[in-house]
Protein backbone atom coordinates (compact mmCIF):
# COMPACT_ATOMS: atom_id res chain seq x y z
CA UNK A 1 0.00 0.00 0.00
CA UNK A 2 3.19 2.34 1.31
CA UNK A 3 4.02 1.53 -2.57
CA UNK A 4 0.18 2.93 -3.76
CA UNK A 5 0.61 5.89 -2.06
CA UNK A 6 4.30 6.88 -3.45
CA UNK A 7 2.77 7.12 -6.70
CA UNK A 8 5.09 3.85 -7.15
CA UNK A 9 2.60 1.00 -8.05
CA UNK A 10 -1.25 0.92 -8.63
CA UNK A 11 -3.74 -1.07 -7.35
CA UNK A 12 -4.19 -2.82 -10.60
CA UNK A 13 -1.88 -3.22 -13.47
CA UNK A 14 0.74 -5.71 -14.64
CA UNK A 15 2.68 -7.16 -12.02
CA UNK A 16 6.34 -6.36 -11.26
CA UNK A 17 8.43 -9.20 -12.73
CA UNK A 18 12.01 -10.11 -11.44
CA UNK A 19 14.91 -8.69 -13.37
CA UNK A 20 15.87 -11.83 -15.38
CA UNK A 21 12.49 -12.52 -16.21
CA UNK A 22 12.13 -8.86 -17.88
CA UNK A 23 15.45 -9.32 -19.78
CA UNK A 24 13.53 -12.10 -21.65
CA UNK A 25 10.78 -9.87 -22.84
CA UNK A 26 9.69 -9.50 -26.37
CA UNK A 27 9.12 -5.94 -27.92
CA UNK A 28 5.70 -6.32 -27.47
CA UNK A 29 6.35 -7.50 -23.77
CA UNK A 30 8.21 -4.81 -22.96
CA UNK A 31 4.92 -1.81 -23.41
CA UNK A 32 4.00 -3.42 -20.13
CA UNK A 33 7.04 -1.54 -18.51
CA UNK A 34 5.30 1.59 -19.66
CA UNK A 35 2.69 1.32 -17.05
CA UNK A 36 2.66 1.32 -13.51
CA UNK A 37 2.65 -2.50 -12.04
CA UNK A 38 -0.36 -3.14 -9.92
CA UNK A 39 -1.07 -5.05 -6.59
CA UNK A 40 -4.02 -7.06 -8.85
CA UNK A 41 -4.32 -8.28 -12.19
CA UNK A 42 -5.90 -10.85 -14.37
CA UNK A 43 -2.62 -12.76 -13.95
CA UNK A 44 -2.83 -12.52 -10.11
CA UNK A 45 -6.34 -14.74 -10.05
CA UNK A 46 -5.36 -17.12 -12.52
CA UNK A 47 -2.36 -17.73 -11.15
CA UNK A 48 -2.51 -17.67 -6.90
CA UNK A 49 -0.71 -20.57 -6.26
CA UNK A 50 2.63 -20.26 -8.38
CA UNK A 51 4.08 -21.73 -5.29
CA UNK A 52 2.13 -25.09 -5.54
CA UNK A 53 2.63 -24.85 -9.38
CA UNK A 54 6.66 -24.78 -9.36
CA UNK A 55 6.96 -27.12 -6.02
CA UNK A 56 9.14 -29.67 -6.41
CA UNK A 57 10.99 -28.45 -9.73
CA UNK A 58 14.70 -28.67 -10.25
CA UNK A 59 14.31 -26.19 -12.23
CA UNK A 60 11.95 -23.34 -10.70
CA UNK A 61 12.59 -20.82 -13.35
CA UNK A 62 12.60 -23.12 -16.83
CA UNK A 63 9.42 -24.24 -15.32
CA UNK A 64 8.23 -20.36 -14.25
CA UNK A 65 9.09 -19.57 -17.93
CA UNK A 66 7.39 -22.46 -19.09
CA UNK A 67 4.31 -23.19 -17.34
CA UNK A 68 3.47 -19.74 -16.09
CA UNK A 69 4.82 -16.85 -17.82
CA UNK A 70 3.63 -17.12 -21.47
CA UNK A 71 0.10 -16.70 -19.89
CA UNK A 72 1.01 -14.23 -17.50
CA UNK A 73 2.39 -12.40 -20.60
CA UNK A 74 -0.91 -12.80 -22.08
CA UNK A 75 -3.20 -11.74 -19.66
CA UNK A 76 -0.59 -8.74 -18.89
CA UNK A 77 -1.03 -7.57 -22.74
CA UNK A 78 -4.79 -7.80 -22.53
CA UNK A 79 -5.34 -5.97 -19.58
CA UNK A 80 -3.16 -3.53 -21.29
CA UNK A 81 -5.65 -3.05 -24.49
CA UNK A 82 -8.37 -3.02 -22.41
CA UNK A 83 -7.71 -1.27 -19.63
CA UNK A 84 -10.64 1.33 -17.83
CA UNK A 85 -11.80 2.70 -14.86
CA UNK A 86 -14.36 -0.70 -15.01
CA UNK A 87 -12.02 -3.07 -15.75
CA UNK A 88 -10.16 -1.97 -12.77
CA UNK A 89 -13.28 -2.19 -10.69
CA UNK A 90 -13.96 -5.52 -11.60
CA UNK A 91 -10.52 -6.65 -10.90
CA UNK A 92 -10.20 -5.31 -7.55
CA UNK A 93 -13.98 -6.79 -6.78
CA UNK A 94 -12.46 -10.20 -8.02
CA UNK A 95 -9.43 -10.20 -5.84
CA UNK A 96 -11.48 -9.09 -2.61
CA UNK A 97 -13.82 -12.05 -3.25
CA UNK A 98 -10.91 -14.37 -4.06
CA UNK A 99 -9.21 -13.31 -0.29
CA UNK A 100 -12.38 -14.07 1.39
CA UNK A 101 -12.53 -17.72 -1.09
CA UNK A 102 -9.55 -18.95 0.32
Amino acid sequence: MINVLRGDMSFVGPRPQVKWAVDLYTEEEKTLLNVRPGITDYASLRFPNEGEILKGSKDPDKDYMEKIHPEKMRLSLEYLRNKSFWLDMKLILQTVAAIFRH
